[in-house]
């Protein structure tokens, strides 16, 4: 394989050679075929579709999250990942900041959750010395518990006076990080919608409480080479450190490789490595 049949092989994954993504169908077979992607062009690059990208067509002065509010096709791209939240056809998270939304298959979401979720979702945040949460975390918790899904003014309203936006922004961020709750909706008058995780989607939660981290890192790297064609080693683990430490990522492409579910693909002068391709069974004896 050529540099440019790279190129235009995953051109062709993450719809941006033409064949934009435009309908609510479209878009449901966009994010199960890459598995996860960014909402918005990444800052550092990052090698990961975008949504704004597959609706748009093209890789082309693409807008980032800083012009969401000012660009027709970041609105129109939003309102259509929407509805793939409001259906459960795929998930948010803030991998890579609360700004820049990062969107997981429904199919994909349990393992993610395997690796960066709470393993006893039941039981509430609690503040403290030790803990992840702050105080207003935990209470803003109890209400989207309490009274969600819930919309961010509602809560500001809920939590009452001298709570500013960015303090709440921090908090439900806090939240989000550990998938406590997740984005669920959005409009325009109020915002963002939010909900517990657990009661949202309990099936995915469910399912990724009961997988072991190994099972959902190799899982979760296998798609990430399907959805790239192929990648370097240091690629996958610029990737994967966003939520597991470096070392594990090179734990996980080594057995993988051992194991030859993945293999070494050569590119132009380079050697990448890439999900192993069944081969052939040989039929013994004569036709």
């Amino acid at each position: 394989m050529t540099d440019s049949e790279l190129i235009d092989l995953r051109r062709e994954k993450w719809r941006v050679n033409g064949n934009a993504v435009r309908t609510l169908d479209d878009a449901r077979s966009f994010i199960e075929s890459v598995g996860f992607c960014a909402m918005f062009p990444l800052s550092p690059p990052v090698l990961i579709p975008t949504f704004v990208g597959a609706w748009a067509g093209t890789e082309e002065r693409l807008p980032n999250h800083k012009q969401a509010f000012t660009d027709p096709r970041a609105r129109d791209a939003t309102e259509l990942m929407v509805r793939l939240l409001r259906g459960k056809s795929a998930y948010e998270a803030n991998l890579f900041g609360e700004s820049n939304g990062f969107l997981f298959a429904a199919s994909v979401f349990p393992y993610f959750y395997a690796l960066a979720g709470e393993r006893n979702p039941r039981q509430p945040p609690k503040p403290g010395p030790r803990s992840p949460y702050s105080e207003l975390a935990c209470d803003a918790y109890q209400i989207i518990h309490r009274k969600g899904p819930i919309s961010k003014q509602k809560l500001l309203e809920e939590i009452g006076k001298g709570i500013s936006v960015p303090a709440l922004d921090k908090s439900l961020a806090e939240l989000w990080s550990r998938l406590r709750i997740t984005r669920v909706d959005y409009n325009e008058r109020e915002g963002a919608s939010w909900d517990v995780l657990q009661r949202w989607a309990p099936d995915a939660v469910s399912d990724g409480v009961n997988c072991s981290v190994n099972s959902a890192l190799s899982a979760l790297l296998s798609k990430y080479l399907d959805c790239v064609i192929a990648a370097e080693q240091q690629e996958l683990e610029t990737f994967f450190s966003n939520f597991v430490p470096r070392s594990r990522v090179r734990e996980a492409v080594n057995a993988l490789l051992s194991a030859r579910q993945l293999s070494f693909v050569p590119v132009g002068h380079r050697s990448l490595i890439g999900v192993a391709q069944a081969q052939p069974v040989r039929r013994s004896g004569t036709e």
